[in-house]
């Protein structure tokens, strides 16, 4: 029996989109875990497209280089902060951020505004822990924007991870 071309070629496309369809594995170098391809970071220069090392151990390999390193890193971020297309793209992240989340944005003026003209006091400890470093003002709701819950990063994170953003 004899196939015609554009049968060959559909049947060729066919079994090559099947093949793909399986979960395809690979096994990192560092920990020696099989894993699907998708814990693979993408490379252009590896020969299946993908890192040899899986993301975990990529992550970990780079919180312990810059913990390693920290002065250097830190260095090396505020140089790069300062380039052309750092500040663009800050910018413009920034512009969107107001642009979609205007209610926070203007209850974090608001706090802003009345911490530095006085009619907020910004107390130097977490109301939550009693932690006395980087304190947020935390908004329960964003249309009474002056009436803000103190709380460390820690604190603060671990209240929206409970409750979510909170109400708008």
């Amino acid at each position: 029996m004899h196939v015609k071309p554009q049968n060959l070629a559909w049947s060729l496309k066919m079994t090559l989109i099947s093949l793909f369809r399986q979960e395809q594995t690979k096994v990192c170098f560092k920990c020696g875990t099989e894993l699907p391809l998708a814990s693979f970071y993408k490379h252009p220069r590896m020969k299946d497209g993908r890192l040899n090392k899986c993301k975990a151990c990529t992550k970990s390999d780079s919180t312990n280089h810059r913990n390693a390193n920290l002065d250097r890193v830190r260095e090396y971020d505020r140089e790069r902060a300062k380039s052309p297309e750092r500040r663009a793209a800050l910018t413009a992240q920034a512009k969107r951020f107001r642009a979609l989340n205007r209610a926070k944005y203007l209850a974090h003026n608001a706090v802003n505004n009345a911490v530095r003209d006085g009619r907020l006091i910004k107390p130097a400890e977490c109301s939550q822990c009693g932690d006395m470093t980087k304190i947020h003002g935390h908004h329960d709701d964003y249309s009474k924007p002056l009436k803000v819950r103190w709380l460390c990063a820690v604190c603060h994170s671990a209240w929206h991870k409970q409750n979510g953003e909170g109400i708008y």
